[in-house]
């Protein structure tokens, strides 16, 4: 996760029965039911005071993935590595793992098949698979009967948890990086051969600095918010924080009565969707700047875009043509949803005109054309709310003789603005010095193929480095940022940092 990311509470969906030991895994017993055991990661912790071989900054799915194919070399595939026992930290923001808790909704399915889980495509013999989780946990035979390869969100991030439990051992929890910077130099050239990764303990607010030959920045994504936004106000939030913080905002018995959603892609429809369940009685208003949601595009043909081969393709071309390659394959990923959702959410909303005559009563309720430019402060029945002013472009005011500015009262205001993906330029900017060509303040940093930063020739030693996860899409397609390449990418992160 970012270190500037908004801290997720925690979950915990493991019962202390269920839960494996530190690093642990489990075993079924004769009766086909778990017991915890003793196996742990093949990677071991050493003091801090020793100079690491790679140091990851955050243990979301990128990390992790790195992790379980490190292991899976260790244990014996057919990756040779330069070592076999790599000094190996990963320093986290989060007190624990946990995947996007605030969009774990009921009923809420993953988007990418299982098979793309952090092992299969890589090592379908790995015990990290999705399908050795389910065996383990006594919930195989049940799956198959879902006849479906889409789990829910729940599960997955349990999936993902139960092979995080290995490694902790090796990850340093409420850690916060601040900074990466040069540590030690050859005497000979003056090139970096050691980097300092600096964060701060959330708990005691103490200062820690470790060293590594090599670092990877993998802490994922910011909120994106429209400048006429603010996440400061107590009545916005996110959408990653919409699960996990609306109990507190809206404690039993003091439920918001109108919600107003911002955005157009699946996070938006899916808290959209949920608010008659979670508020009953609520009103909830769903802004887009479109026509109309429109669905995601999973057909096979085009989901081949997300092919671990294609990063190849995608690399290797022109950068105009790559350009407009990635604005063409958006619908994929960026403001759409999937079309099971919208033929449930159509559902609803004609079942809405045929309970009501105004169109103002309904529940839920889909305004297009709609542009938000900002808030102000209000109260209803004398409590707090937002005022919402946005520009409706439809067409509709010119008929009631209206300008196309508009107010919405809200009791709760979601932002489902999507990410930003550039906390590592603060990260790394003890380092702009290092940059090609001298540090201009205009210049972000550039990868290779294999994900390394591109730093001045002969100003980072050859057998030292620094790896960007998740935040090249520009260079390496729209599957950089998703789950879809995770277990190839991880192995080519440790042949690219351990092979020979």
């Amino acid at each position: 996760m970012s270190p500037h990311a908004l801290p997720y509470p925690d979950r915990d969906d493991q019962s202390d029965q269920d839960r494996p030991s530190v690093n642990g895994s489990f075993e079924r017993n004769g009766a086909g039911q778990t017991a915890s055991t003793s196996h742990r990661s093949l990677l071991q912790r050493y003091d801090d005071e020793e100079i690491h071989d790679l140091i990851c900054v955050g243990f979301g799915p990128a990390s992790l993935a790195i992790a379980v194919a490190l292991h899976d070399a260790l244990e014996g595939d057919s990756l040779p590595l330069r070592t076999r026992q790599p000094k190996v930290r990963f320093l986290e923001r989060q007190q624990r793992f946990a995947w996007h808790a605030g969009m774990l909704l009921p009923g809420a399915k993953m988007q990418i098949t299982f098979i793309k889980d952090l092992a299969t495509l890589r090592n379908p013999r790995s015990q990290f698979t999705f399908l050795n989780y389910l065996y383990q946990k006594d919930r195989l035979v049940q799956f198959t009967n879902l006849g479906t390869f889409l789990p829910q969100r729940i599960e997955y991030e349990d999936y993902m948890k139960w092979c995080a439990g290995w490694f902790e051992d090796v990850v340093d929890y409420s850690q916060s990086v601040q900074s990466v910077r040069p540590s030690e130099t050859d005497p000979k050239t003056g090139a970096t051969t050691v980097f300092q990764v600096t964060s701060v303990d959330a708990a005691s607010g103490r200062e820690v600095s470790l060293k590594a030959r090599h670092v990877v920045i993998a802490t994922g994504g910011k909120p994106n918010v429209p400048k006429c936004l603010s996440l400061d106000h107590p009545r916005i939030i996110h959408s990653s924080q919409y699960a996990t913080s609306v109990a507190m905002m809206f404690p039993p018995g003091h439920h918001p009565k109108s919600v107003a959603v911002i955005g157009a892609g699946q996070s938006a429809a899916e808290v959209f969707n949920n608010i008659p369940s979670r508020f009953p009685g609520a009103k909830a208003r769903l802004l887009i700047r479109g026509a109309a949601l429109r669905p995601s595009d999973d057909s096979p043909f085009v989901n081949e875009i997300f092919d671990p081969n294609r990063v190849d393709d995608i690399c290797s071309q022109d950068p105009e043509i790559r350009k407009q390659e990635i604005a063409r394959d958006k619908a994929t990923n960026y403001s759409v949803v999937r079309l099971e959702l919208l033929e449930h959410m159509y559902d609803m909303m004609y079942s809405y005109r045929i309970q009501h005559d105004n169109e103002d009563d309904w529940p839920l309720r889909i305004l297009n054309h709609c542009t938000v430019t900002g808030i102000s402060d209000c109260d209803v029945e004398d409590k707090p709310a937002v005022e919402l002013h946005y520009h409706d472009s439809s067409g509709n005011y010119c008929a009631r003789k209206r300008s196309g500015s508009e107010t919405l009262t809200a009791d709760l205001v979601v932002v489902a603005s999507g990410y930003r993906r550039d906390a590592h330029e603060d990260i790394l900017r003890p380092l702009r010095h290092l940059m090609p060509g001298g540090d201009a303040e205009s210049k972000r940093w550039t990868v290779r193929r294999d994900y390394g930063v591109e730093f001045a020739n002969s100003a980072v030693r050859s057998d030292a480095g620094v790896w960007l996860q998740g935040c090249n899409e520009q260079t390496h397609g729209l599957s950089d940022s998703l789950l879809s390449i995770l277990a190839n990418r991880g192995g080519e992160m440790v042949s690219s940092i351990f092979g020979h």
